[in-house]
């Protein structure tokens, strides 16, 4: 609809694109990384029946499954919106999050019970050996590089897919470090302390799930982003034109942020410059927000510094009327009174026209202070009644009998410039009466008053006489 929305939308284009290429290369290596780490913990685990182990041997695999539904997720999320999806596909990666947050879940629960079994019955032999310190060394080295990398592209597109994935393998990388303690500690005689590390590997897995699922709630019940409602509200509220922010709404789909807000402008600001404030917004936005999907709409305000004659003027177009013409406010004693012309429509009874004006005065009384009087003088405009014929050449007598009545005015130097355009049995006519320019303003307007005043008395087929003076 405006302009900057088509260039913003052409460059998130080409932002998009190079954004998904990133976030499914990111968690392509993520999948790979996980399948390695799994079985090479798997066979460890079997290798030394360390529960430890073997509890990071599932802990990894749940990760594999993590990774790749975070690869369906942004292969998927950046996905345009469409017929059946109008605000885009960006909540799978949501749903995502919430299916690695169940998984991780089930893997604290076996856990636990494992380890609680091992530690009542203590019939479990664990053997230390040089390949569970390197495999839990490697794990270590390859989830703290997983880990930031997966981070530092969750953070530069807002991806809590890719995000939940780092969450993974960065609690992959304390939990590999609790599990080397354990082992550790086996070697030095103590094989119970296996088991505990296995139950404080869950405790962790536990926090991270939690702090996982409540991030990944939030967004699925829309809650607002934390930290960016109030700089968007400041951001809205000091745009120039803008009287009041009076809603604003924010939800999160994927990396997106859609903001619907409503915004208070001066209901006499003409349309353009509204639409030059609704422009500014935008701008100012997507300078914050360049993930933000934004819709803002416009109510009318009412300002303290509303002066009477724009009060009128609204009353009267807020009726669907034409904008009152010969407007007049005059101030006595404290009191308004106010004189204007105003068109209605032809073919309404006088009973009709006079019930318009007496709404029309009503309406005034009650949002204008200290009215005194109203006076309206109702006029009948015409409809098109076909197109405007230029009659100029056509109408000569027309023509020099308008010519002759002005220059009988001696206050008129010269007429020029007159032009007669018709349309069906009507006419308009405009002209140019050059005035000494020693004259004043109000005696150029008395002037052209006198001068309206004689021509349509005169000229009953004029419909409409536009008269332009100017200093000789």
């Amino acid at each position: 609809m405006r302009s900057s929305r088509s260039q913003h939308s052409g460059r998130e284009s080409n932002v998009q694109l190079d954004a998904v290429r990133e976030k499914k290369a990111i968690a392509l290596s993520s999948v790979v990384a996980a399948v390695f780490l799994t079985g090479a913990k798997l066979a460890v685990g079997l290798m030394t029946n360390s529960l430890g182990i073997l509890s990071e041997a599932a802990h990894s695999g749940l990760d594999f499954l993590a990774a790749a539904m975070t690869l369906f997720a942004v292969s998927i999320s950046d996905k345009p919106a469409d017929e059946d999806h109008r605000y885009g596909h960006g909540k799978l990666e949501n749903i995502s999050a919430l299916f690695q947050t169940g998984l991780l879940l089930i893997t604290c629960g076996w856990i636990v019970w494992e380890a609680v079994d091992r530690l009542t019955t203590g019939a479990v032999h664990v053997e230390a050996n040089v390949w569970a310190f390197a495999v839990v060394g490697l794990s270590i080295v390859i989830d703290t590089s997983r880990s930031r990398a997966l981070m530092r592209v969750a953070r530069k597109y807002g991806s809590q897919a890719l995000e939940a994935d780092a969450l993974h393998f960065s609690s992959d990388i304390w939990s590999s470090l609790t599990v080397l303690a354990g082992l550790v500690f086996v070697t030095l005689g103590f094989p119970s302390v296996d088991s505990i590390a296995a139950i404080g590997v869950a405790l962790l897995v536990l926090f991270v799930s939690y702090r996982l699922g409540r991030r990944t709630i939030d967004a699925l019940m829309d809650r607002a982003p934390e930290g960016i409602t109030r700089s968007v509200e400041e951001t809205i509220r000091s745009v120039e034109g803008v009287e009041e922010l009076r809603a604003l709404r924010m939800r999160t789909s994927g990396a997106k942020v859609f903001i619907d807000a409503t915004v208070a402008i001066k209901r006499t600001t003409p349309f353009e410059q509204a639409h030059h404030v609704m422009d500014n917004i935008e701008r100012v936005i997507y300078a914050l927000q360049p993930n933000a999907d934004l819709m803002v709409h416009a109510e009318p305000f009412r300002s303290k510094d509303e002066t009477v004659i724009d009060a009128v003027r609204m009353i009267v177009l807020n009726k669907g009327l034409r904008a009152p013409h010969n407007l007049e406010v005059h101030q006595s004693k404290g009191k308004y009174y106010i004189d204007f012309d105003v068109e209605y429509q032809k073919g309404k009874t006088f009973v009709e026209a006079h019930r318009l004006a007496a709404d029309i005065e009503e309406q005034i009384h009650a949002e204008v202070p200290s009215v005194e009087k109203v006076t309206i003088h109702l006029e009948e405009y015409l409809t098109d009644e076909g197109e405007l014929v230029d009659a100029t050449s056509m109408e000569r007598g027309l023509r020099e009998n308008i010519r002759s009545l002005i220059l009988r005015d001696r206050r008129v130097v010269e007429c020029t410039d007159l032009t007669v355009l018709r349309q069906g049995a009507k006419y308009h006519v405009t002209f140019t009466c050059l005035i000494d320019r020693s004259r004043t303003l109000a005696d150029v307007h008395q002037i052209i008053s006198e001068l309206e005043t004689q021509l349509y008395a005169q000229f009953l087929q004029v419909r409409r006489f536009t008269i332009h003076a100017e200093p000789l």
